[in-house]
């Protein structure tokens, strides 16, 4: 690989920009550092495919119509590397997270690895605990001994709360799945309600509604919540949720965001073609797959791999948020 003084002057960039991005390239097993004063030589394709084929099993949170594309991305990447990829024969939810049917699942599936999307603590610690090897995908794997990598959301959620505070909202509502509520809050929901209590605003069962994981469920608290004490402001946790709450308020007249602001904790590509556009939390899924795929090459070839990535993400700051009516 070439020098970093040479790529910076070709560039265009400063040194340190540069050295970043090659340590991040580093990280992912596409360079090899070959030690100090000496270039760092890119990952042969021969290298990287001497591996032993795994079986990789996907036990994804809930069942899906559409897949998403980073998911595409990660099988097709596995499969490129010489794995067999495939979902779980149950997701999570059609578990119940009932943690002794998720081991009857496990000890039946034939599988030499496990990807665990967005599983609670208790669930993560069990798969910690075993010798087959797993890597969370979100979910609450702070702190755990297990490889884990997912989007670090927590100055994105402190930046989202203060922004929509500035603009005047107390009402401020965050709708999220119920494993990030209980037993008690994850860190990003812990994080929306210090930031809450910081400004001046007692958090509370308001703040973050107790609902089942249901359409039904949804719109029902939606109801309930602008019935008595609407809220100006709603935090949602996934884009289905923004869709559908942007749908109830379209139905009841309520106008983005001059009535009601509108926030997503997620990404999606539908947001560029928005008007007025979305304010929600962005990361590349580049890098989260990347790391996946090098996990499972540290496993086909022995190493232990039990570190945890959080990778970037940004608060875009949409047109979806405004200041509160008077």
């Amino acid at each position: 690989m070439p020098g970093s003084n040479r790529l910076a002057r070709e560039l265009g960039v400063s040194r340190k920009t540069v050295e970043a991005a090659l340590a991040g390239l580093e990280q992912e097993g596409l360079l090899v550092n070959q030690g100090g004063g000496r270039r760092r030589r890119i990952a042969s394709e021969k290298s990287s495919q001497a591996v032993r084929p795994l079986r990789v099993a996907i036990l994804d949170y809930a069942p899906v119509p559409v897949i998403e594309e980073y998911m595409v991305e990660l099988q097709h990447m596995l499969i490129e590397a010489g794995h067999a990829v495939f979902f779980a024969p149950k997701t999570l939810m059609q578990l119940g997270m009932h943690l002794p049917r998720i081991r009857r699942m496990v000890e039946v599936t034939e599988a030499d690895a496990w990807v665990v999307c967005s599983a609670p603590r208790e669930v993560l610690e069990w798969f910690a605990a075993q010798p087959l090897p797993a890597i969370a995908l979100f979910g609450r794997r702070r702190g755990l001994p297990i490889a884990a990598v997912g989007p670090d959301k927590v100055p994105t959620t402190a930046a989202a709360t203060r922004a929509l505070i500035e603009l005047g909202h107390r009402h401020i509502v965050m709708l999220t799945r119920r494993t990030t509520r209980q037993p008690e809050p994850g860190i990003v929901v812990r994080t929306f309600l210090e930031e809450l209590a910081a400004h001046g605003i007692t958090p509370g069962a308001y703040h973050l509604p107790d609902w089942e994981e249901s359409p039904e469920a949804f719109y029902g608290r939606l109801e309930s919540l602008f019935r008595v004490t609407p809220p100006t402001a709603l935090y949602l946790d996934e884009v289905p949720f923004y869709v559908a709450a942007l749908q109830f308020c379209s139905s009841r007249g309520l106008r983005v965001p001059e009535d009601v602001s509108l926030v997503c904790d997620d990404p999606s590509p539908a947001f560029e073609w928005s008007r007025p556009t979305v304010a929600h939390i962005r990361w590349d899924t580049g890098p989260v797959v990347r790391r996946i795929v090098r996990w499972a090459a540290n496993v086909s070839q022995g190493k232990p791999d039990l570190r945890q990535t959080f990778t970037k993400a940004k608060f875009i700051v949409g047109g979806t948020i405004g200041p509160v009516k008077k």
